[in-house]
């Protein structure tokens, strides 16, 4: 598994899997505001291909003090046990431009701010945007670009994220050139206008937030071509 260059940290949350010294996110501090009501409807084509999580090559898996990256029966499972670990899966592809992906996540051990979701346009330089659920019902989209780390949307609480564990949500996001749409289980949630990183590869991550387990198991993602 490839890990990217050490960064100087500043306070919360980690990015990577250490190296000692990892590189963190800014820590939001305005208060989280109610999901806008404003819709844009799901449109997008033909299936570019399906991942049932059966395939370890197609994933990079592994273990290390922070948890382990496993695959079980047509699922990908994140177990975090350090404090505040951190852990990710990337899918070993050709990268993505324009796309529209959903996958179902399904956290069993999950609390208050601890986080789970995908990656999208990961990038070979580790750039990528990264679409979070929070165990406490929030969501929100972070950027890591050229070793800076930003909030284009910050956290929001929204009805479609359930608060703690177990539970299921779909995440799906439609990505065409610098815009990027954003929905849990078919329901739209916001967008984001960037050009900064324009393909990369799918991942998905998990963080525990403070000293307790995280768990979250992955399934079922598909791929499809987008319609403008």
């Amino acid at each position: 598994t490839r890990e990217p260059a050490t960064h100087t940290p500043t306070p919360t949350e980690i990015w990577f899997p250490p190296p000692p010294t990892s590189t963190v996110l800014p820590t939001h501090t305005s208060a989280p505001v109610l999901t806008p009501t404003v819709t844009i409807e799901l449109q997008y084509g033909a299936l570019l291909f399906e991942d049932d999580f059966s395939d370890p090559n197609m994933w990079t898996l592994g273990r290390n003090p922070a948890g382990s990256t496993a695959l079980g029966k047509n699922e990908l499972t994140i177990a975090i046990q350090e404090p505040r670990g951190y852990r990710y899966s990337q899918r070993q592809v050709a990268e993505l431009t324009d796309f529209y992906a959903e996958i179902s996540a399904s956290p069993s051990i999950c609390r208050s701010e601890d986080e789970y979701g995908m990656l999208i346009r990961l990038s070979p330089s580790f750039d990528f945007y990264r679409f979070s659920l929070t165990c406490n019902g929030q969501t929100r989209v972070d950027k890591y670009y050229k070793g800076t780390a930003s909030s284009p949307q910050p956290l929001i609480y929204s009805s479609e994220v359930p608060p703690g564990a177990p539970s299921t949500s779909r995440l799906a996001v439609w990505v065409s050139g610098k815009v990027l749409h954003f929905y849990i289980n078919q329901v739209y949630q916001f967008s984001i206008r960037d050009p900064s990183i324009s393909a990369g590869t799918i991942g998905v991550f998990a963080r525990a937030s403070g000293d307790d387990p995280v768990t979250v198991n992955y399934s079922d993602l598909k791929v499809y071509q987008v319609t403008k």
